[in-house]
């Protein structure tokens, strides 16, 4: 919802792409239901639905380029090769050790932190070389990575602009990486706070904790309006909340935060 709202209060385009490139971790017909889910709540794609598993070529197309640069290398390490920490140690950045064949391809990064001023959460400055270290953008089951994916598709759909959740900022610094590394434009980005159950947990469906399907659309929207720092009116139907929502949304009065606990059983929004 901040999304749509964002692009449309703003005269832009709403753009609704299933990131369907985990064969072994998708549920059958979960797509599907995204959408319906969405359309009935009265968010419908501005454009045709983009599915990125039928966009494989270009994403290989974009590693075959930033390997040919040098940009990119090809790497014989496991999850098991790596330190504790997480980070790539570099095994195989100068070239593959021996007893080692390709698995994956990986991203160089510099010592220079990627640096970007997000809409909600302010100045955010991170050094992927400390962070993370060369990171994947070609898995070692021959699917592309989701960082180089989606960085692909903003470009080729023209995104100028992604509002999206708190538990994808810590992805945001590695796509700048590789849009610039690809010489992509960068958009500009905003990461609100999500939706916890009192547990702390992100809601979702997987987790049980899903207040979308037992809640009136109506009502659903207009809690979801109050934690994001909107000021609903009570009792407004559903078109009729959504002509109020797209007259009066301002993103800076979503919250600062990382998360929000959604209160149990209640679909009802305070005081905001």
């Amino acid at each position: 919802m901040a999304s749509c709202l964002e692009a449309r209060s703003r005269g832009g385009e709403w753009l609704v792409r299933i990131e369907d490139i985990d064969p072994p971790r998708e549920v059958a017909g979960s797509a599907d239901r995204i959408i319906e889910t969405l359309q009935r709540f009265g968010m419908r794609s501005d454009r045709p639905v983009i599915f990125q598993s039928d966009r494989t070529a270009a994403y290989r197309n974009a590693r075959d380029r930033l390997l040919a640069e040098g940009k990119a290398f090809w790497c014989g390490c496991s999850r098991a090769d790596l330190p504790p920490s997480g980070v790539y140690p570099g095994t195989c950045r100068a070239g593959l050790p021996p007893g080692k064949s390709p698995r994956a391809a990986r991203l160089r990064v510099g010592d220079d932190p990627v640096v970007f001023r997000d809409a909600i959460q302010g100045e955010i400055a991170e050094n992927l070389a400390e962070t993370v270290g060369d990171f994947v953008i070609w898995r070692a089951d021959d699917l592309p990575a989701y960082q180089l994916a989606v960085v692909v598709d903003d470009a080729w759909q023209g995104v100028d602009e992604v509002v999206r959740g708190h538990d994808l900022l810590a992805s945001t610094a590695r796509q700048i990486h590789v849009a610039q590394a690809l010489g992509l434009p960068v958009p500009r980005y905003a990461h609100h706070p999500v939706a916890t159950g009192p547990d702390g947990r992100k809601l979702s469906k997987r987790l049980r904790s899903d207040p979308i399907e037992r809640s009136a659309t109506a009502d659903t929207l207009r809690l979801t309006l109050a934690l994001l720092g909107q000021q609903p009116p009570a009792n407004l139907p559903l078109a009729d909340l959504w002509n109020w929502a797209l007259g009066h949304w301002r993103l800076d009065r979503v919250p600062r935060r990382t998360a929000i606990e959604v209160p149990p059983g209640d679909a009802t929004p305070g005081d905001g």
